[in-house]
Parts: C-alpha cells; sequence; structure tokens
C-alpha cells in the first residue's frame, strides 16, 4: 500500500479546523545563569478562555491496587471538576458537574506535592515544566469521544510527571512510556496535534517533543538535553535535529521515531542520522514567522553577539536557527520576566513603534480577527508579549548551594493575565496553600479580589496611552519584583537559622497581598493621570500633549479643515471709530499660537484672565 504524504495527512488532520494561537517556553542551563539554578519558563496564551487559576495539589498517599483517573483536558474554564486531586477550587459547584474519567492507570503509593496551572508546573523535588504547542503530521482523538483512541493530552501527562517524578529525565521518560503504552492526543482543533515540553530540575534540563503515532493508540516522541552553559526556545514548532540513539546521555526517544518514518518512506539508515523536525513537524501554523520570528527574537535578547537572521525561507527545512545557543551573558529570572514582555521593541519589528497599527501611542496589542478579517486577509507580527495571555511563569529550580544558604525549593515566580500589565510573583510548594487572589481568575466574571483581574485591567487601562503608560507600569513592576528577589533571599537565610516555617509563609502571603494591592492602585493612578487624552499629574493638572508628529503627517491632519478666514478691520480707533476691545486671550494670528496660549492658562485660571481682558 502507498504511504500517504505529509500534505495529505496535514489535510486530513487540519482541513477545517482552527489555528492554534500556542506559547512561549525558555530553558536555560544551569552554567547559563547567574545563580546557577535551571530555569524554565511558560506563557499560557490561549483565547481569553484559558484557566488562569494557580493551584496547590497536595501530596497525598494512595491504596495498593488503587487505579489513577485519567481525564480529558478542555484546555479552557474550567480546566477540571472534581474531588480526585484534593484541591478546592476543582470541587463542583452548583451549577458545574463532575467530569468524568475516560480511561485509568495503576495508581503508585505516593504522589508529590506540586503547583498547576493549566499543565504541572514544578513540584517539591524541583522539577518544573514549560509547554508550547506544536503541528505534527500525524493526530489522534481522545477516549470517550466517537472513535477515540488515546488516553494522554499533555496536560495529564505533566501532571503525572509532577505526581511521580524526582527527576527531569524521570519525568521526561515517564511521560514517554505513558504516551506509547495508552496513545496521545493533541489538544485539538484550537491548538495543534503535536507537544513541545522543556522539563528541568535543579541539574539539567531537556527538551520533549511528542505526537500521536499514525495508529492513533501510542506515540512517538523524542527529548534532547540542554548542555548545562545554553539556553534554548520553543515557538509553537519542534526543534530537535538529528537525534542519536547512541548518545544515551543526550537523547532519549521511542522507538517509533525510527520505525514510522522507515515505514513512510521519510528516513532510511543510509540517510544518517535522522532530523526530527524535518519529518515529524508540519512547519509553522498560522503563518509565516508565527514561530521563527519569536525564536528570532528571543535569542536577539540574549545572544545579540550571534547575528541570528530574522529572515528564512522555511523553517521547518532551512533550520536557521540552533536548537540551543549560549546567551552572551548569564541570565537570571528577571531576565525572562522581561523575555516575556518582548514584542521587539527598538527593532524594525516593533509592534509598539511608529506604526499606524499601534495607533498614536504605539500600543503593541493586535486584537483577534473578527468578521473584517474575514473580507481582508492578512496577518499582524506574533510577538512573546501578547495581551491574550492567561498566565506566564518562570520555574528557578535551584542549586544546591542556594539550598545550603536555606532554599525551600523551587521559586515559581507567576504572573496572571498578560505578562506586560502583570507582575511576576514568587511562590514555593512548600506553602500550605496559594492565596485566594491567584486561585481565582475567570474571564466571565469580574473580580476585584483577583490577580487576574487586576493585571488584566491595569493592562487595558494603559491603552489610553501606552507609549506613556508603559513607563508607569514598567516603574511598578520593577520595584516590585525586585522587592520580592531580595524578599526570597532573606526568607532563605532566616529559614536557615530559624527553621520557622510559619515565618516564612506569613511572609510569602503578605507580599502577595502588597503585589495584589499595588497593582489595584497603579490602574487608578492610571485613568487618573492619562483620562480623556490629557496627562494629569497632581502639581501640573491637564498637561495637553497631543499625538506625536510622525501620526498626525500619517494621518493626514495637515489635509483637515483649513483656519477661519481672517476678519478685516473695518476701521480704527486714530479715525474716529470704536475702540478694539484688549482680549489679548482670543487674539491669535495661529492655530500654534492658541495652542501655546490654552497650554499655559486653563481651567479657573484661564477663566479669570478671560474676564479681565473683557
Amino acid at each position: 500500500m502507498k504511504s500517504p504524504s505529509k500534505v495529505l495527512l496535514r489535510f486530513l488532520l487540519l482541513s477545517g479546523l482552527q489555528l492554534a494561537n500556542g506559547c512561549t517556553v525558555f530553558v536555560v542551563g544551569k552554567n547559563a545563569t547567574i545563580d546557577g539554578s535551571v530555569l524554565v519558563s511558560h506563557s499560557n496564551d490561549g483565547e481569553f478562555d484559558t484557566d488562569p487559576r494557580l493551584v496547590k495539589v497536595p501530596a497525598a498517599g494512595h491504596e495498593a491496587g488503587s487505579r489513577r483517573n485519567v481525564y480529558f483536558s478542555p484546555e479552557s474554564y474550567p480546566r477540571y471538576v472534581g474531588k480526585d486531586r484534593n484541591v478546592q477550587e476543582y470541587y463542583p459547584k452548583s451549577n458545574e458537574q463532575e467530569f468524568k474519567p475516560i480511561g485509568s492507570i495503576p495508581q503508585v503509593e505516593h504522589t508529590f506535592a506540586y503547583l498547576e496551572d493549566t499543565y504541572g508546573a514544578v513540584n517539591e523535588h524541583q522539577v518544573g515544566i514549560g509547554e508550547s504547542t506544536c503541528s505534527g503530521v500525524f493526530g489522534a482523538i481522545p477516549l470517550g469521544a466517537p472513535n477515540g483512541t488515546a488516553l494522554f493530552s499533555v496536560d495529564q501527562l505533566t501532571q503525572i510527571a509532577m505526581e511521580r517524578s524526582k527527576t527531569a529525565r524521570e519525568a521526561v521518560e515517564l511521560m514517554g512510556d505513558l504516551a506509547v503504552n495508552h496513545g496521545f492526543y493533541g489538544a485539538g482543533e484550537f491548538e495543534g496535534t503535536a507537544e513541545s515540553l522543556a522539563v528541568s530540575d535543579s541539574q539539567e534540563a531537556y527538551i520533549f517533543h511528542i505526537l500521536p503515532d499514525p495508529t492513533g493508540y501510542s506515540a512517538i516522541w523524542a527529548a534532547q538535553r540542554v548542555p548545562d552553559d545554553s539556553m534554548a526556545i520553543l515557538a509553537n514548532m519542534f526543534i530537535i535535529r538529528q537525534v542519536d540513539p547512541n548518545d544515551s546521555e543526550n537523547f532519549v526517544m521511542s522507538d517509533s521515531v525510527h520505525s514510522v518514518a522507515k515505514e513512510y518512506g521519510w528516513w532510511k539508515e543510509d540517510d544518517g542520522l535522522l532530523d526530527f523536525t524535518k519529518v515529524y513537524s508540519d512547519g509553522e501554523y498560522a503563518h509565516k514567522y508565527y514561530s521563527g520570528r519569536r525564536m528570532w527574537g528571543g535569542y536577539h535578547l540574549a545572544a545579540p553577539s550571534k547575528n541570528f537572521p530574522a529572515d528564512y525561507t522555511d523553517l521547518q527545512s532551512d533550520p536557521v536557527y540552533p536548537v540551543y545557543t549560549k546567551p552572551d551573558f548569564l541570565l537570571s529570572a528577571k531576565d525572562l520576566f522581561r523575555f516575556h514582555r518582548y514584542y521587539y521593541q527598538g527593532t524594525k519589528y516593533d509592534l509598539g513603534g511608529e506604526t499606524l497599527a499601534g495607533g498614536p501611542f504605539g500600543s503593541p496589542d493586535r486584537w483577534k480577527e473578527g468578521p473584517a478579517e474575514a473580507a481582508v486577509k492578512g496577518n499582524w507580527e506574533r510577538s512573546i508579549g501578547l495581551y491574550r495571555t492567561s498566565d506566564t511563569y518562570v520555574v528557578q529550580s535551584r542549586s544546591s548551594e542556594a539550598m545550603e544558604k536555606g532554599g525551600l525549593g523551587a521559586i515559581m515566580w507567576f504572573a496572571p493575565a498578560s505578562p506586560n500589565g502583570s507582575v511576576f510573583t514568587p511562590f514555593i510548594v512548600n506553602l500550605s496553600d496559594i492565596p485566594p487572589s491567584f486561585r481565582s481568575g475567570h474571564q466571565q466574571k469580574f473580580d476585584r479580589t483577583s490577580m487576574f483581574w487586576a493585571a488584566c485591567f491595569a493592562h487595558n487601562v494603559a491603552q489610553l496611552k501606552w507609549s506613556y503608560a508603559v513607563k508607569d507600569i514598567e516603574r511598578r513592576q520593577d520595584h516590585l519584583e525586585d522587592v520580592s528577589i531580595a524578599l526570597v533571599q532573606g526568607l532563605d537565610i532566616a529559614y536557615k537559622y530559624s527553621k520557622d516555617m510559619d515565618y516564612v509563609e506569613d511572609a510569602y502571603l503578605k507580599n502577595v497581598e502588597k503585589v495584589v494591592f499595588s497593582l489595584w492602585s497603579l490602574s487608578d493612578e492610571l485613568m487618573f493621570k492619562y483620562a480623556s487624552g490629557f496627562v494629569n499629574e497632581p502639581d501640573n493638572m491637564s498637561q495637553m500633549v497631543g499625538y506625536p508628529q510622525w501620526w498626525l503627517k500619517a494621518v493626514k491632519y495637515e489635509d483637515g479643515p483649513p483656519p477661519p478666514p481672517t476678519t478685516p478691520k473695518c476701521c480704527h480707533p486714530e479715525k474716529g471709530g470704536p475702540s478694539e476691545k484688549k482680549h489679548s486671550f482670543l487674539r491669535v494670528e495661529t492655530i500654534a499660537d492658541a495652542q501655546h496660549g490654552l497650554s499655559m492658562l486653563t481651567g479657573k485660571a484661564a477663566m479669570r484672565h478671560f474676564l479681565k481682558q473683557n
């Protein structure tokens, strides 16, 4: 029988389906960071319906012979409803029904505590995971659906990895084996059919790629170790290239990687090492540069000396970016905060620069398509920092040296909503629970107690005058994040000598309260400062700043209505005519004169001047 082509497979899998809107991941080895931590990050870039809640799943013991239920992952709000995982936020509410399992696997005697958003994020052994959906040449349907064959989504795999793994390598091998034995399905019509993960612990990190096999009952997967002195970027496309099954130190993979490629005639042993991305990726989705521009952007920030090209022919067949690279400087968690807020500022691709699409005040946000875009075909650049992000986090798996100083495991820096309007706030798995302000967040219900809505509100208020307001936001972010970094360092030392976990927890929770309060306050400050087109400061109210010159020229402001005609003077005082009133406030020769006069006098002062002159 003739093997199906990749084009046919793509048509069968994706025709009529909505294209994905995926996530960005950074991963950094321990010798490439300022403190020896291993860093992994994740932005959850959905459609404003992704569940943004951060919860703690507690450690648990289980009876011998019990089963671990597996559920379908909707990747929307709510991500799960039920009591299996002993998380109060997941308990069914009056209008909700418990999710029904689509299958189960044998349970283990003990499962570890971990923090979770849509995916398992970090556990008590410092195993961290970041996720980025990808295109793949095969797809599968979940069990429970008509013709369903596969048990596991990436969501469920990451959760089980958190429950059972003490190292990144263990997590990779566990997820791969489960998918091979029980089947893997992608995120369906709203995302791609394949997945990439960055998996870390305190010593090392791996890039993990997975997709269904052609039967739908199993999976194809490979993982590559990131060198300790390097970093990598995942941006909704596979990046692993030549896989070497004989290099067990740096590669681990399923047997199906090579057997399926042989079966379909996509690779043979005489070809040398198999290129995983060339064989199993379906390339960038949505548009060209959807993945590559973010990869270029991340490397442009971290390794500008490499001068990687911003242009290419086909990212799948033309690997212009490496799997990983050594950064020009040692990176910190705060560097990754900055990377996740990047919309190519200062480059030719700057979404907040002098472009009509961003408006006069350079908003970097390009809203999702509506009816007009169906008629006017085109695409926006895909930036790293996005308005539609439900949450972003950075996992800092800390070194032995940091732990000796009193560290209580990995730090998870969590920022609900868009990172451009949010604040990365630290959490540890050892906390008894996550504060309510971060456990809440629902796009269908505005909530002034929620950090998600605090960040979303600040971001949207900033649209009043983005190029001005973003500076206020950045100053607040810098201050609050610097305070949090210092707090974490101080609490490490305090715990080392006191072993007082109650004190540590109280300090973390008070810091959360301060961050949430400060962000809500910032929204009010932005509204006051930029209301109705003015810039308002307590000692300088109603500053009329107008629009930037480039924008006025671009929108043909000069072609607007002309000044009123000049009225000739009918007579003069020296000729016996009526005296001219001395209302100098109103006497202007040009529009520029009027603007200058108005800028000098506002409010009651202007009225007093007017009355005096008349």
